[in-house]
């Protein structure tokens, strides 16, 4: 019969290479963003902090480090607590595949935490992030799980086991009953990002990192799994995703080249909408207030996850970040007023405030099956803009600025870290920069000024 599913993908996870130079720029421009995101969430929330006090509160080793902070922490906790940093602001890399959307450099936290703790070098640092992000999008192009109600952590957690074996140095047979651990243990429920959204959505991948990576640990002691995971009765074929292939020996670590990053703090699927907007805005009479109606037309995947279609009304209840950063006609009331989308626009304040509250009730979006087609090799959308006084004005895009397609140069990624990190010295963001740039040259615990405030 071969070898298991679960074994072949351990396999290419201990022995990929991180070798194209267009792959490793590409890594490297979402490491520094994800690190830009966390270090702008440290004091953003109440929240953060609570995640904060709960990993004090449990403790454990001081292996791994804090985001931001001299701190330590066992890796699983640092798994936790970083990849809340990197996930809270809702504005790190995404992946488009025809039936799921994920995050990959959620995946930097659990990488990061393994390697510190066994300090390995920045090569394999690289190389183990590499894998986590190939391992993931791969699974959500073959085995969406959404539309049969599970989240996408759920591939993410053979993902986390994937690369953080890799980091740790197991060898074959532990890698494998690492993935076969985690894959069985955390397949998470889509209910978090429908409806009424909660403090889960930000905490749902870095759970399941300090699932994950509790169990590669696990393994690494020898403790076994369910290695037919993916095939075996009752696996993750046949009760989740059906049946599938992936020919992991004949897999390269490319995928990061087709993730996306966000130009504006919002949900991945309204990129070019906030563009589009950004651009009708400098036209001569459109205001906020002039507007009688907005018209959003877009792909069938953005109008159900925030336009108010499969997943639960979008302009009723906005009341809180989890709520507006998942609603299309807020996002679109926050641009056309503001002139911007960061975390400004998720304050509590500007979120109840009667101005955005009474625009985004004026914006309506609908599907479209042509543009629903070209999704997701493009992100398109139409925007129709009604005024008052009779006016019209319109805009369509394929794209926008940081899709993969288009994608963000490391300038671009510079100015976007500068903007996150603006309440940190300048020295320090151009050392944390520096850091990332020559990440091969330093060892994993050598490197920990990227992650220090």
């Amino acid at each position: 019969m071969g070898q298991s599913q679960a074994r072949r993908l351990a396999h290419f996870a201990l022995t990929a290479r991180l070798e194209d130079g267009a792959v490793r720029a590409a890594l490297k421009i979402r490491i520094l963003d994800a690190l830009g995101c966390a270090l702008a969430a440290l004091h953003a929330s109440p929240v953060v902090e609570s995640v904060r006090q709960h990993v004090e509160l449990w403790g454990g080793a001081p292996r791994s480090l804090l985001i931001g902070s001299a701190s330590r922490t066992s890796p699983p906790l640092a798994a936790l607590y970083n990849g809340f940093l990197v996930r809270y602001l809702d504005y790190n890399d995404s992946y488009l595949a025809p039936g799921e959307t994920c995050h990959p450099s959620d995946n930097l936290a659990p990488i990061l935490a393994a390697a510190q703790d066994v300090d390995a070098d920045g090569t394999t640092l690289l190389d183990a992030l590499a894998v986590a992000y190939q391992v993931q999008c791969r699974l959500c192009e073959v085995a969406p799980v959404r539309d049969r109600g599970f989240d996408h952590t759920v591939q993410g957690s053979y993902a986390v086991a994937a690369g953080a074996s890799r980091a740790l140095g197991l060898d074959l047979e532990r890698a494998t009953q690492a993935i076969a651990m985690a894959g069985t243990a955390f397949n998470a429920l889509r209910v978090t990002r429908t409806g009424q959204l909660s403090h889960w959505k930000g905490l749902a991948y870095p759970n399941a990192s300090f699932g994950c990576l509790h169990a590669t640990y696990l393994a690494r002691l020898g403790i076994t799994g369910p290695e037919l995971v993916f095939e075996g009765n009752k696996g993750f074929m046949d009760a989740i995703a059906g049946r599938f292939e992936v020919d992991w020996e004949a897999e390269r670590v490319e995928r990061v080249l087709r993730t996306s990053l966000k130009r504006y703090n919002a949900e991945i699927h309204a990129q070019s909408v906030l563009e589009a907007l950004q651009q009708l805005r400098r036209e001569p009479g459109i205001a906020g207030h002039e507007l009688e109606r907005v018209e959003i037309e877009i792909f069938a995947v953005a109008h159900d996850i925030i336009g108010g279609g499969a997943e639960g009304d979008k302009r009723e209840g906005i009341v809180s970040k989890e709520r507006a950063d998942h609603s299309l006609p807020y996002l679109c009331a926050a641009m056309l007023l503001d002139g911007e989308v960061t975390p400004a626009q998720f304050e509590p304040s500007r979120i109840v405030a009667s101005d955005i509250q009474e625009l985004l009730r004026r914006v309506h979006v609908r599907p479209d099956a042509e543009l629903s087609r070209r999704f997701p090799d493009e992100l398109p959308c139409r925007v129709r803009l009604f005024t008052r006084g009779g006016g019209f004005h319109q805009c369509e895009k394929s794209s926008y600025h940081g899709f993969w397609s288009n994608p963000f140069g490391w300038d671009d990624a510079i100015e976007k870290f500068t903007e996150l990190t603006t309440a940190i010295a300048k020295f320090r963001r151009d050392a944390i920069a520096r850091c990332v740039a020559e990440l091969e040259n330093r060892s994993a615990r050598g490197s920990e000024n990227c992650s220090r405030q």
